[in-house]
């Protein structure tokens, strides 16, 4: 489809805006000229008066690296915060295999339109047709920007732009950089982000970590942050603010994400008045390091893009502990092949990790506890040659071998699913702002562009595009069209959210229990795991709704947190944010109950088709589900969104 179409524009159903706390914002007119569109209709801010302007970004990954500088280029005082040392050490770097764009330098047949029509197939349907559409349209402008920047993107012999496949898709879309796409996306929005804090337009607030949303008048006005060296507890207004803080999966105690990353700044949102958008709609990825016992703090991650070349399989009679070399082909089980064969391997992600969950759950997985499945490179080798395989995927296979001791050239790597990525975050509308006004949330931390499950190779996709080309249009017409009186840290609100701030960091050091953070947060993650992980069941979420609550008394009535608030303590950073968990994970079960399908990653064991696909409710669950907060030990308030489906036809989600 192109921009010329010359079809008459249509109002949307009156039926999506039965709740006058969820007005999506949505733009009339075909699909494929809603963000032009919208970009024309939306009032500017000249650049003589965008200097007169301040916005706070918190976080400083893809997402809240790209709209800092881009924002700073465009003439706005900005004020960038992150808990890291250096923004460069944000979690983004730890993604792997690469960035979707439409770009079809293959000519397989890709297209703006496939793309978007496999990221809503993708998320089992549950996700906005005009945010993931506008995400497709914007990716090709993505790596133009990247590259620009001096990404060192792969390339072919010829010098174009390499592609390889993701899960999910019959077409090779993804621009990689080896195995370390993440990181060589960051350096460029790093460099850009640099830029402008030496022109001055950028303040960067480095180990500074945002505890709290200071709303005035009803609208965000700034955040009230603690120095992580110092222990200062400080105040920061702004006319417009941006949370790029990344997703919630460290609840389950074991996840791919990095130790520190939690969710404070969204859930603090929350509490002052944000309503959360899907909380249940959790990733799990089904190419992880298996658990190898209790010590562990964090799962590791194995690129998707492993499962071009990999061919997944288990032996097929339960019990088989012999070497993978000495199981004969005849005797060995390509289930993702054999179950999906259009697709195969590169199944979706919620479908790769269910079906290796079954496989061990019948007695056939592999390695210590039989929680794990092979990941064969050794067709792979024969056909292409160790030498392909290790320019496409060396980094990856010297990072197992240092972690398991194993060499995957001449052994397969034996992976597990594990929690990932989280689809859910903040509810925004179409111009990605919260419920909240001038409160805008971008990245992971929202939950706009994937529905029920995202695909792989989308999650920088998703954050560039907010940063570099979404938000800067959006937050322009929400300042030229807002009369915003003059505010500083003097208001009574900014003092009152002081105090509450330090109030609780009190109350977290004088517990004086004898319990670590630790204790608890592993704790919690085993509740989670077990009764909201992979598959979840009416029973098993009511059992952890009854020991959440319970856990999280135990905890601000055990825990002991040692040292001072004014010098550096990290058991205090992260007793505060295990605290925040306990309180996200009874929203996360809430949620999971309620939906009563499944969908996606959020797998209801009531809800399967008798081969064991989920089976999901259109006829009743097809909405976004966004919680109001309404006090602590209160029933949430559930607000509907639904989703209206014009262009694609919701279907049975089907990759045989």
């Amino acid at each position: 489809m192109t921009t010329t179409d010359t079809r008459p524009i249509t109002t949307r159903p009156a039926t999506e805006y039965l709740d006058p706390k969820l007005q999506s914002k949505i733009p009339e007119g075909p699909i494929e000229r809603k963000w032009e569109r919208h970009k024309f209709e939306m009032k500017l801010v000249s650049p003589t008066n965008r200097r007169r302007y301040t916005i706070i970004v918190v976080g400083s990954g893809l997402a809240g690296a790209s709209a800092a500088a881009t924002l700073g280029e465009a003439g706005y005082n900005v004020k960038c915060y992150t808990y890291h040392d250096s923004p460069r050490r944000a979690h983004s770097i730890a993604a792997q295999g690469g960035i979707n764009a439409a770009k079809n330098y293959r000519n397989d047949g890709d297209s703006v339109f496939r793309l978007f029509y496999d990221t809503v197939k993708g998320g089992d349907f549950r996700a906005r047709e005009a945010n993931v559409y506008r995400l497709a349209e914007v990716s090709m402008a993505i790596i133009d920007q990247c590259v620009a920047q001096g990404v060192p993107f792969a390339r072919e012999y010829s010098g174009y732009l390499d592609n390889r496949s993701f899960g999910g898709a019959q077409v090779a879309r993804t621009f990689y950089a080896r195995g370390q796409t993440g990181q060589q996306l960051l350096l460029g929005a790093y460099q850009a982000l640099s830029r402008q804090i030496g022109l001055g337009q950028v303040k960067m607030f480095s180990r500074t970590e945002m505890l709290d949303l200071v709303v005035v008048d009803g609208r965000a006005r700034g955040i009230v942050t603690r120095d992580m060296v110092t222990g200062k507890i400080e105040s920061h207004f702004a006319d417009a603010v941006v949370l790029a803080t990344g997703g919630y999966s460290n609840v389950f105690y074991l996840s791919t994400n990095a130790k520190a990353c939690n969710t404070t700044a969204i859930w603090r949102a929350h509490r002052r008045g944000a309503f959360f958008g899907n909380p249940c709609f959790t990733q799990i990825h089904p190419t992880c390091i298996p658990v190898s016992g209790d010590h562990q703090s964090k799962l590791t991650l194995m690129s998707e893009s492993l499962r071009n070349d990999g061919r997944v399989w288990v032996p097929k009679t339960p019990g088989d502990k012999r070497p993978p070399s000495s199981i004969p082909e005849d005797e060995r089980d390509y289930y993702l092949e054999r179950r999906y064969p259009s697709y195969g391997n590169l199944a979706p992600r919620d479908i790769a990790s269910r079906a290796a969950k079954q496989v061990c759950d019948e007695g056939r997985g592999v390695g210590p506890g039989g929680l794990g499945v092979y990941l064969d490179f050794s067709d792979a080798i024969k056909r292409l040659g160790k030498r392909v395989i290790e320019e496409r995927y060396g980094n990856l296979f010297e990072m197992y071998e240092r972690i398991t001791g194993e060499n995957p050239y001449e052994t397969p790597m034996r992976i597990y699913p594990a929690v990932h990525y989280t689809m859910g975050g903040l509810w925004v509308d179409y111009n990605l702002m919260s419920t909240i006004p001038g409160l805008f949330v971008i990245g992971e931390a929202n939950f706009s562009d994937h529905g029920a499950n995202r695909l792989g190779a989308s999650a920088l996709m998703q954050g560039l595009a907010d940063g570099y080309f979404i938000l800067p249009y959006t937050i322009a017409d929400y300042l030229a069209s807002t009369k915003l009186p003059k505010v500083d840290t003097s208001h009574i609100a900014f003092r009152e959210t002081e105090a509450e701030v330090a109030d609780r960091i009190k109350r977290l050091l004088n517990t004086n229990g004898t319990r670590t953070v630790d204790m608890f947060h592993r704790e919690l993650g085993k509740i989670m795991w077990d009764y909201c992980g992979m598959a979840r069941n009416e029973a098993g979420l009511k059992h952890a709704l009854e020991r959440i609550p319970e856990l999280r008394e135990r905890f601000w009535r055990e825990v002991k947190v040692p040292g001072e608030g004014n010098d550096i303590n990290q058991e205090l950073e992260k007793a505060g944010r295990v605290a925040d968990f306990m309180e996200l994970a009874e929203l996360m079960c809430i949620d999971a109950l309620h939906r009563d399908e499944s969908c996606g990653g959020h797998f209801r064991e009531e809800h399967q088709t008798e081969d064991g696909e989920a089976e999901r409710d259109d006829e009743n669950f097809s909405y976004v589900a966004a919680w109001e907060f309404t006090g602590l030990g209160t029933k949430p308030v559930l607000h509907k969104e639904p989703l209206i489906f014009e262009y694609v036809k919701p279907a049975v989600r089907s990759y045989k």
